[in-house]
């Protein structure tokens, strides 16, 4: 089974998720918020080797503790293509990164595999990732809502294509939503009550 640690970390309370298969030493953390003295000592205190960084998207609010976490671990970095030379100029020199992954890419790390879905419109190199039965949305999809697309680099009508390709994915319902701010749903949950799913409302 999937163990995933969230921490709640950085000034606009970004969800950090420390994601492993059940009994496994390595660990994947997908968007090193801030606070990496938090992060490293978590790692340590559970003995846990970090394997790979995963980011949904290079806003500064998602990388605050990345270059010190990979000066740490060296572990590798992964962004979407469209996000690695800050065209929207929110990652406030944060961003660093060794790889690039892009849609339908499929990474295995800490026992687990995860597959890649390009879901632009927050940032054009938004991405989600799939594991198991759980969708770790950025901030492309929120809990009854969506990521704002008036930042340099949104766009609603690439999000509107985004949220609509989400809705149509062949998973269950039970599929569980971990999103880049405050709490978590299922894609059944938002298939049936959040408006902004359906593609018809931009």
């Amino acid at each position: 089974a999937m163990n995933i640690q969230t921490l709640t970390l950085g000034p606009l309370a970004t969800n950090c998720y420390l994601v492993r298969q059940d009994g496994c030493s390595r660990v994947v953390i997908i968007d090193p918020a801030a606070n990496s003295k938090k992060l490293l000592a978590a790692l340590q205190e559970q003995g846990l080797t970090l394997e790979a960084i995963f980011l949904t998207h290079a806003h500064f609010d998602h990388i605050g503790a990345l270059k010190n976490l990979h000066a740490a671990t060296q572990a590798p970095v992964f962004v979407g293509e469209a996000d690695k030379d800050d065209p929207s100029h929110m990652c406030h020199d944060l961003l660093l990164y060794t790889d690039t992954y892009r849609e339908g890419d499929e990474l295995t790390a800490a026992g687990l595999r995860f597959r890649v879905l390009s879901t632009p419109g927050h940032t054009p190199g938004s991405v989600c990732l799939l594991c198991e039965n759980a969708l770790f949305s950025g901030d492309t999809l929120f809990a009854g809502s969506y990521g704002r697309t008036d930042f340099p680099g949104g766009s609603m009508q690439e999000m509107a294509k985004s949220l609509s390709l989400l809705a149509e994915l062949p998973l269950p319902d039970a599929t569980k939503v971990l999103p880049g701010h405050e709490g978590f749903s299922t894609l059944g949950q938002e298939r049936s009550t959040n408006p902004y799913m359906n593609g018809a409302w931009y």
